[in-house]
């Protein structure tokens, strides 16, 4: 039996999938949008929004552009409510990543995909595992059944 595989996908990630679509982040994120489940919290996807928002990416991603990521990938994604309990704990050094763990455990996630150090140095956080873009495409090339 096959199961779904759920995945967090970092901001920094989406981001680059949106700007290349041939990078392993953008397989990873047309693989979750296809045949997984991509987890976001309030947190998360607000801060897409911010980043995405940013002057520095008008030079690569037109505004109509902008606006069809944010409703295709708030449309297509899995929406988690992070309790208190698990909002309340703290894995990285940086305090905003930690919200990436937090939707990741609640949404009980797979995989943490970042490119974020502070988060990849972690390399796994009660059985999610934490896995740069290019690692977690090997795995879903390599293995049928990657969510295990």
């Amino acid at each position: 039996m096959t199961v779904e595989l759920r995945a967090v996908i970092d901001t920094n990630v989406l981001i680059s999938a949106a700007l290349s679509s041939r990078t392993p982040p953008a397989r990873v994120v047309q693989h979750m949008l296809a045949r997984g489940r991509l987890l976001f919290s309030d947190a998360t996807f607000a801060e897409l929004q911010t980043r995405l928002w940013k002057p520095k990416f008008d030079r690569y991603l037109r505004i109509e552009d902008r606006k069809q990521l944010l409703h295709d990938f708030g449309a297509a994604g899995t929406w988690v409510d992070v309790p208190p309990a698990i909002q309340a704990r703290r894995f990285s050094r940086d305090a905003d990543d930690d919200a990436f763990v937090h939707v990741a455990l609640a949404g009980q996630a797979h995989w943490l995909v970042s490119g974020d150090q502070d988060l990849l140095t972690l390399g796994a956080v009660e059985s999610i595992a934490i896995l740069t873009p290019a690692q977690a495409w090997a795995r879903l090339e390599g293995e049928p059944d990657a969510g295990n």
